[in-house]
């Protein structure tokens, strides 16, 4: 295996959706329907935008039935490594971003939230979807 394309996860870094997503799957798995009612976008550009992730090799995905989960993976590679977590302590600075991740608890928890609505599963902590 080859070295790890640092270029390609700096590219994965440079996007502002990209952030928002990445900070929503900090700690958690995530369905794909989630990234939709937070960060207020159709879900063929979130999806875009997810795959991207994925390419970079910093998210994995799952399919439960009709839904696809997503959860941050931690890069092989020690530099990359460095760069996604300093990524993610710079983004927990970030108050927009915070304002995602308690619009995330509300559709997840709150009264007539998406696992009511859609059925949607509740986000799997980070520690139940590593594999």
């Amino acid at each position: 295996m080859g070295k790890y394309p640092l270029e390609r996860l700096f590219r994965a870094l440079a996007d502002s959706t990209r952030l928002r997503l990445i900070n929503l799957m900090a700690a958690q798995e995530i369905c794909v329907c989630y990234f939709v009612e937070v960060i207020d976008a159709p879900q063929p550009k979130i999806s875009r935008h997810l795959a991207y992730l994925r390419r970079a090799g910093i998210v994995a995905s799952r399919r439960e039935g009709k839904r696809m989960h997503y959860r941050l993976v931690t890069p092989s590679d020690p530099n990359a490594a460095t760069v996604l977590k300093a990524t993610l302590d710079s983004l927990k600075q970030d108050r927009e971003l915070q304002r995602d991740l308690l619009k995330l608890n509300r559709a997840c928890c709150g009264p007539k939230s998406l696992v009511e609505l859609l059925g949607a599963p509740l986000p799997a902590s980070a520690t139940a979807g590593a594999r």
